[in-house]
């Protein structure tokens, strides 16, 4: 059985092909840059964190005393969180793997959000964007951060006394993902051709999984698609 290798003007017209023309997004080929940058980043920052924090333990125990030792504890406490918190971003990271495998991008100007609590979510969040439900357009659904950790850049630019300049990066969405379940946002990189500031967002509005299926208008296709990403929901 023999394969053939795609040809340079193959890989060149997937080059300039519109994000959103590809059947998934991990099948565009800044994307998967754009992922392998995002986990690279994680793991040398991983990698950084758990380095200082075994350098302030060597240095400690072969070359200072031991009453030097509470000048150490503080850095090194927060040398061993911060290796703890990047640990904490692979699991994410894997999450992302799959939506992107899943979902195709859709592209969209002007997205709802903000920074205070949402009406229709009822647990803790750190910021919204709203998306078209697509079985009914007209009905904007709320993706929250549920967490604050690496959403900075985001408050920063969806601040309600943001610059002008800062409200711009976020003027053009990039979304993959479902609205009803799950979804993954970037901003516009610099070339205008790859997404970048990778971030999930998660669903977390008040309702029970049949009732989300059937109130949102999720088809068996649908409820399947969210389960190759990690969300289980039974379809009624």
């Amino acid at each position: 059985m023999s394969f053939a290798m795609p040809s340079d003007s193959d890989v060149r017209e997937k080059e300039f092909m519109k994000p959103e023309d590809f059947r998934t997004a991990w099948e565009h080929p800044p994307t998967r840059r754009s992922y392998v940058q995002h986990l690279l980043t994680s793991l040398v920052g991983l990698l950084a964190w758990t380095a200082a924090w075994l350098g302030l333990l060597y240095m400690l125990i072969v070359h200072l005393s031991p009453e030097f030792s509470f000048l150490f504890a503080l850095p090194l406490g927060y040398c061993f969180y911060r290796a703890v918190v990047q640990l904490s971003y692979f699991s994410p990271a894997l999450r992302m793997w799959r939506i992107l495998r899943t979902y195709p991008w859709r592209i969209f100007r002007e997205v709802p959000h903000g920074l205070t609590n949402h009406a229709e979510v009822s647990c803790k969040h750190y910021g919204w964007f709203e998306f078209p439900n697509p079985a009914l357009p007209a009905r904007r659904m709320p993706l929250v951060f549920p967490r604050h950790h690496r959403t900075e850049w985001w408050h920063r630019r969806m601040a309600p006394h943001a610059k002008t300049a800062l409200k711009a990066d976020i003027e053009t969405i990039w979304f993959v993902g479902d609205p009803r379940f799950i979804g993954l946002i970037a901003a516009t990189g610099r070339d205008g051709t790859a997404p970048r500031r990778l971030h999930i967002l998660e669903q977390r509005m008040a309702l029970q999984d049949g009732q989300r299926s059937r109130e949102w208008g999720a088809t068996a296709e649908d409820v399947e698609r969210g389960r190759r990403v990690g969300i289980h929901l039974a379809h009624p």
